[in-house]
């Protein structure tokens, strides 16, 4: 294997055929406002020539602890600070890594961002196309499909959204809770999701010809008198409906919700059930035409091409 960032086509393609993933089950701790968060992973996979040897991903300033199939491993010595060696793997492996990982300020893993109105901590993921691994380790590669399961530790006073529908939080006497996700079905690493901070949020549903879907609709809480989350979310249920009838085929999630998140450095981003957008796009002005004077805009419908102001 080699030992830079990022793996080769040819590398990717071995390891696919080496492995089949079962599952992630990932622990995250958010509860302080660190530079680096806790993060814990859990991987159940199966290896088709026993033996063999391979690497996981995981992009990380520090490992703390790495075991595989109960035998301790030093990170001195299998972590490169890109990825973990692994080698003799069993038929049947099971591996815990625990890390501290970097949040990101570029948009790439998990990003933070304070709110220079109300000064809260805002987060959330972008893991297109490599970047889970900045998260959790994982074969971050979109042929290596496993479920994925989220506990995130965070203060209490947050939203907390992921691929899943969100459980009710366990509160904590210091101010923090747990919130506990069931697994996804088997989806690639790239749309896992995350985002977590004290959102503004608009709950409604859809239902059609395959059952009712919860849907949300997110935005910082210095951002919620611009959101059209009505607008928004009848948009989204006439959407549902085409493709329902388009495709007939349900729609293969339990939920759907939407985040508008700050500082993204594109324009959106197709997670599972956990669809981000830049905030940008909850318009807080049109620009007006020469010698007409401003005026208000929170429709998405007709403020489609306006630029937002800062």
């Amino acid at each position: 294997m080699t030992t830079s960032e990022n793996m080769t086509r040819a590398e990717a393609k071995e390891r696919s055929e080496l492995l089949h993933v079962e599952s992630y089950d990932v622990t995250l701790d958010l509860t302080t406002d660190q530079d680096t968060f806790t993060s814990i992973t859990l991987v159940e996979f199966t290896c088709r020539t026993p033996g063999a040897s391979t690497r996981i991903d995981l992009l990380a300033p520090k490992v703390n602890a790495i075991s595989l199939n109960g035998q301790t491993l030093d990170p001195a010595e299998v972590f490169t600070g890109t990825h973990i060696n692994l080698a003799n793997l069993e038929e049947s492996n099971y591996l815990i890594v625990n890390a501290d990982c970097q949040y990101s300020n570029t948009g790439e893993g998990l990003h933070k961002m304070i709110d220079p109105v109300d000064k809260e901590r805002y987060v959330y993921s972008q893991c297109e196309t490599a970047d889970a691994r900045r998260i959790y380790a994982c074969f971050d590669q979109p042929d290596l499909k496993a479920t994925w399961q989220l506990t995130v530790a965070a203060p209490s006073h947050w939203k907390v959204i992921s691929n899943s529908i969100t459980p009710a939080p366990e509160v904590e006497d210091d101010g923090t809770a747990v919130w506990s996700f069931m697994p996804t079905p088997r989806i690639s690493t790239y749309i896992t999701a995350l985002v977590g901070g004290p959102y503004h949020e608009v709950r409604d549903s859809y239902t059609g010809t395959y059952g009712t879907y919860p849907m949300s609709v997110y935005c910082r809480e210095s951002l919620a008198e611009y959101l059209d989350a009505d607008d928004i979310l009848g948009v989204t249920k006439e959407g549902f409906a085409f493709f329902e009838e388009q495709f007939a085929t349900p729609y293969p999630f339990d939920k759907y919700d939407q985040l508008f998140v700050p500082e993204f450095n594109a324009g959106a981003m197709e997670n599972a059930g956990c669809v981000t957008f830049r905030d940008d796009y909850v318009f807080r002005s049109m620009r007006p035409t020469s010698g007409a004077p401003t005026r208000s805009c929170t429709s998405s419908r007709t403020c489609g091409s306006a630029t937002s102001s800062p």
